[in-house]
């Protein structure tokens, strides 16, 4: 279940991008926002009654006031791992819930941390819920922890991002040079092994393409950044690109136009699965499984 490092995200860059898009973040997030209302519609399929939520890369906040809205009675904890986007999601809170705090039934909390290394209680959360954050990940690393958080029972809800996530930029940067130019992503049946490894009962997964197009290189380059979401693997490019090998990505990419735009195609994989009951012999006794948990990564 390893993965290969060079394909893995630098987790100080990802921090890093993550800080810096805080105040552009909501600007280029209209597929986060979308991604997240259709994740809404499919847990209205689901019945659920979490005393205590885990909103696992929350970024500005938009999945967790869903959350607050959709589960009044319930502790909500925001978690990403860039203090500026908690900031922010705190800044968007209305001003009478955050001055007038008894008025409202929800508790809702920030707390700055990693998904692979989440400062929680074991068991004591009852829906962890992730939206367009783990593809940052250590895939086994963030669902085993989703698993140990858990409680029986509680159920884990998220979206990433698929391989053919941004398959035109990466053709165009196909034989530019040796580095790697386009994050690399984990492709959704490896996604459902990796759940059932850390634990989990029953998999449920399904994805979609969503096809999002650009004037123009730049602009698209653009709105990435101001997701955070430029390149972080460890095998990336440590200096810059130059402007020839720019001019020749942006010839590239130009033979993909199609009615005067840029497609950027977006693979969104949806997933949710439960933590299940401990197995019990006929004589009551459980059985416990050992597995092997991955050392904690801290940045």
């Amino acid at each position: 279940m390893s993965a290969d490092p060079r394909r893995l995200p630098d987790k100080r860059a990802v921090r890093k991008a993550l800080q810096s898009a805080a105040a552009t973040y909501d600007d280029a997030a209209f597929l986060e926002r979308e991604v997240v209302n259709r994740m809404f519609e499919r847990l209205e399929y689901i019945k659920l009654k979490p005393k205590r939520i885990a909103d696992v890369g929350c970024r500005t906040g938009y999945g967790t006031r869903k959350l607050a809205a959709h589960y009044a009675e319930s502790e909500i904890i925001a978690i990403d791992t860039a203090p500026a986007m908690l900031s922010m999601a705190q800044s968007k809170h209305p001003w009478w819930k955050r001055k007038l705090p008894f008025l409202q039934m929800s508790s809702q909390h920030c707390l700055c941390a990693d998904a692979e290394s989440l400062p929680i209680a074991n068991t004591s959360i009852d829906f962890v819920w992730s939206n367009l954050a783990l593809q940052w990940c250590d895939p086994l690393r963030s669902t085993t922890e989703a698993y140990r958080v858990l409680s029986t029972g509680g159920l884990f809800m998220f979206t990433t991002l698929g391989p053919d996530t941004l398959k035109e930029l990466r053709s165009a940067f196909s034989g530019i040079d040796a580095y790697e130019h386009v994050n690399q992503f984990i492709d959704m049946h490896d996604i459902g092994d990796t759940l059932v490894h850390a634990g989990f009962a029953d998999p449920v997964m399904d994805m979609e393409v969503i096809t999002v197009t650009f004037d123009d290189l730049r602009a698209m380059v653009r709105d990435l950044k101001s997701l955070g979401a430029t390149n972080h693997l460890l095998g990336r490019n440590p200096g810059l690109t130059t402007p020839r090998r720019w001019q020749k990505v942006n010839e590239h990419y130009d033979a993909f136009r199609q009615n005067g735009k840029l497609p950027v195609t977006i693979e969104v994989v949806y997933g949710h699965a439960w933590k299940p009951q401990p197995k019990s012999l006929e004589d009551g006794r459980q059985i416990i499984q050992f597995r092997d948990f991955p050392r904690r990564r801290n940045l």
